[in-house]
């Protein structure tokens, strides 16, 4: 799709290539949330090496993210979500989601991180030019509008809609309300990131245990924490 789409796609007819573009933004995203999985060590358990070694690779296909500074922001939004230290947080002046939207980012892309993928979007461009007779149409379907649209597959379903504060939301010490949507539409929307409580709940569980242990936790009952065996098999 990578190879094909920057030298077909922007030949094609909108209702052609808008769904392969939809699909490009959601494997986007899917990098993330693989990395997002190695940040918590749950993409290779077995191996600490091997799980950060692809964690800080599909971090740098992502959006060039660095390794060490994406773990230390990121365990502090679990350590401390909502206060001022979490770098998820709308900050000390809420503003709506626009301005939440450019804090979020803001944390995460440096100035130079910027460079380097505008950097990169150039050097794509100058390989692109000889192969097809619309570059900038096929970068910007492709690689830039994809990674945008990820961003904000990531913020709503993973930050705004979960941390939000209003009447109804969370109030415990994870400031975080999971999204009551169905395992489609939550694996669809973003990898089930809208189970975000559970998440928070259990950071070890890898994106794909979520929905079960989303059923898990609604089972009544007191005595051992219900996930324990999905958290023994890891």
């Amino acid at each position: 799709m990578l190879l094909v789409l920057p030298l077909q796609g922007p030949g094609l007819p909108p209702l052609a290539w808008l769904p392969l573009i939809l699909i490009r933004t959601f494997l986007q995203t899917g990098l993330f949330i693989v990395g997002h999985d190695a940040m918590h060590g749950s993409l290779l358990p077995a191996s600490t090496r091997w799980n950060e070694r692809i964690g800080r690779l599909v971090l740098a296909l992502y959006a060039g993210l660095p390794w060490e500074p994406s773990c230390r922001k990121h365990h502090n939004h679990h350590q401390a979500p909502g206060s001022l230290l979490d770098p998820d947080h709308q900050g000390a002046r809420p503003g709506g989601p626009v301005r939440w939207y450019g804090r979020f980012m803001a944390s995460y892309l440096s100035v130079n991180q910027l460079a380097g993928l505008i950097g990169a979007w150039l050097v794509a461009l100058l390989l692109l030019r000889p192969l097809t007779p619309h570059p900038l149409a096929g970068l910007l379907l492709v690689w830039i509008l994809p990674l945008v649209l990820s961003s904000l597959q990531l913020f709503v379903v993973g930050t705004y809609l979960p941390h939000r504060q209003g009447e109804g939301r969370s109030v415990d010490r994870h400031r975080a309300a999971s999204l009551p949507w169905p395992e489609t539409l939550s694996l669809l929307a973003c990898y089930h990131f809208g189970y975000h409580w559970e998440h928070h709940r259990h950071p070890q569980l890898p994106w794909y245990s979520l929905p079960a242990a989303r059923r898990l936790m609604t089972v009544p009952g007191g005595g051992p924490s219900p996930l324990a065996p999905l958290v023994s098999r890891r």
